[in-house]
């Protein structure tokens, strides 16, 4: 045991326990109320960014079946007119 001590340096050892003591400190930020008021202002934003891009999202597969529907009626009248053609 003595020689693991021996072995441990003063620069390891106080970056390690910088570290310990700036994740307490961050824990103790990140936990506090003035945290958990602004993660609630984001995550309402983000909510507001949702509902926006779903709007868009909707509009867009509307459009996209609006055109679909439309090409497929251009279709079957193309097909009509050279049956006609034919005959």
């Amino acid at each position: 045991m003595t020689d693991f001590i021996k072995k441990l340096d003063g620069k390891t050892t106080g970056i390690f326990a910088a570290g310990v003591l700036f994740g307490t400190a961050g824990i103790k930020v990140l936990s506090s109320k003035d945290a958990k008021k602004a993660y609630t202002h984001v995550t309402a934003a983000v909510l507001r960014a949702k509902d926006c891009v779903m709007k868009v999202a909707t509009n867009i597969q509307e459009n996209s079946e609006d055109i679909y529907s439309e090409a497929v009626q251009i279709n079957k009248d193309r097909a009509k007119k050279e049956e006609e053609v034919i005959s």
